[in-house]
């Protein structure tokens, strides 16, 4: 049954109404987080490509898949509103900070630009961790309190 709070969004543990889209569930912390997840797996997809063919690159390379590979999996976990998803987008954010630091250590336009995008990301995800934090519990603003 659907029960709207008083900003209009569903409580937890119901069901979608008709006519919800899916951006009208997320709040505006999880489209920034959301936006960020999906240019930081194209920028360190791109970034690790091109590391790969460059000497002592191996561990930028292999981070930036890392990384890669756990913002895919948060847009999938936001999608579907998965239990996992707090706990997961917190273990993005640590790895994408080891990212970060590895990318900003090398002089390659690849890897400044993977260090910028990744800082985003890690700011944007932490905001949306807050913010999480800052809902009183049993009053949810999205459709569930998972993500």
């Amino acid at each position: 049954m659907y029960q709207p709070t008083q900003s209009g969004h569903q409580q937890v543990g119901g069901t979608q109404p008709r006519g919800l889209t899916f951006e009208d569930t997320l709040t505006r912390d999880m489209r920034v987080a959301l936006h960020d997840f999906e240019e930081v797996a194209t920028v360190c997809n791109w970034c690790a490509e091109e590391c790969l063919g460059e000497m002592g690159m191996e561990e930028c390379a292999r981070l930036c898949q890392d990384v890669a590979d756990l913002a895919i999996l948060n847009v999938q976990f936001i999608a579907r509103d998965s239990p996992f998803g707090i706990d997961l987008a917190e273990t993005f954010a640590y790895a994408a900070e080891e990212c970060e630091r590895e990318c900003a250590q090398h002089p390659h336009d690849h890897c400044q630009e993977c260090a910028a995008v990744l800082r985003r990301a890690v700011d944007s995800t932490w905001a949306m961790l807050d913010a999480f934090e800052s809902i009183p519990q049993g009053r949810s603003q999205v459709p569930s309190q998972q993500y």
